[in-house]
């Protein structure tokens, strides 16, 4: 008889390796198998990890989209859970790019101007519109959104949204380059927007001085994902969850310790990097639970109800599993 085991699929971070090389398995559940799927670019067991947990339920539990979880819960999603594990981070201030041929020299300028995205419910595309909003006084209402992808899950925003999709082959870099959109923000810019003396910019030049001041006004390096987990699962092993929290803050462990070796990564400075963000951030910004995360859990859903993501304000504590 085979044996019984439980498909999790996430992305191939530095804090996910142990997960997949060193084979350590809790008792009292079933084997666990993780699988290497992507979003941009596409992993050793495919891409579109979002849509193939949240809409076709292929896996046992997998990493996804903060926002479109919580939509999918307010959706009726009643079968899924997401677990107090935040995979993915990124401040919103090192994704926005400009056309130098937009004139574009601060937030300001973003209003009336056309701005490409993922897709209007992508997490970034959530956290850049309020953060937006509510750090430099720029109404997401006041830009022209051209979506490249449809919603992972489907949601009519109403009115008064200037929203258009963007045609079929529509390569952002191109339209930068070309003036056809203004300013583009995506968690997965490709590598040619990203490299100098291209006619494209970062909005905030100064990144590292703009996300240190970020994190230390609102107290949090901004959560992307969460770990969703089938909720029949839990009642046939009650400590699923507990076991799947201290894997992965075991495995992000780990990771943190291949950094005491400096020459561990290619990048040649990559000690010295962490030397100082412990120095102008924290000691760990990486924290699972909910209750170092409440506020940026909060905060982030206040964003999802103002932009119409979410129809109504949902509880922290409801939408994840104390752990």
């Amino acid at each position: 008889m085979q044996e019984e085991s439980l498909r999790i699929a996430i992305d191939l971070y530095d804090r996910h390796l142990p997960l997949f090389y060193e084979g350590r398995q809790p008792e009292g559940v079933p084997r666990l198998k993780f699988l290497e799927v992507g979003m941009v670019p596409p992993r050793r067991h495919g891409v579109q990890r979002h849509r193939r947990m949240l809409v076709e339920r292929e896996f046992d539990g997998a990493e996804v989209s903060l926002a479109s979880y919580l939509a999918a819960r307010e959706q009726g999603m009643s079968d899924m859970i997401a677990l107090p594990i935040f995979p993915r981070r990124l401040f919103s201030q090192n994704h926005i790019f400009v056309s130098d041929k937009a004139n574009i020299q601060s937030p300001a300028d973003l209003v009336g101007k056309r701005v490409a995205i993922w897709a209007f419910q992508v997490t970034m595309s959530v956290l850049a519109k309020g953060d937006l909003k509510r750090d430099y006084g720029v109404d997401w209402r006041d830009i022209k959104w051209v979506a490249q992808n449809k919603e992972e899950i489907e949601k009519d925003y109403g009115g008064g949204l200037h929203l258009e999709r963007a045609p079929d082959g529509f390569d952002p870099y191109t339209a930068l380059r070309d003036g056809t959109v203004d300013a583009y923000i995506n968690p997965h810019p490709p590598e040619a927007i990203m490299m100098p003396g291209n006619g494209i910019s970062r909005l905030f030049p100064r990144w590292e001085e703009t996300t240190r001041d970020y994190f230390k006004n609102h107290g949090y390096f901004p959560i992307m994902h969460v770990l969703a987990l089938k909720t029949p699962l839990l009642e046939r092993y009650p400590t699923l969850a507990a076991e799947l929290c201290n894997l992965f803050d075991t495995a992000r462990a780990t990771a943190r310790d291949y950094y005491i070796d400096a020459n561990f990564s290619m990048i040649m400075h990559s000690r010295n990097t962490l030397e100082r963000e412990i120095q102008d951030y924290a000691s760990d910004t990486w924290q699972s639970g909910l209750e170092p995360n409440r506020k940026n859990l909060e905060d982030f859903i206040g964003y999802c109800v103002d932009q119409h993501v979410l129809d109504r304000p949902t509880a922290v504590d409801d939408a994840f599993l104390a752990v």
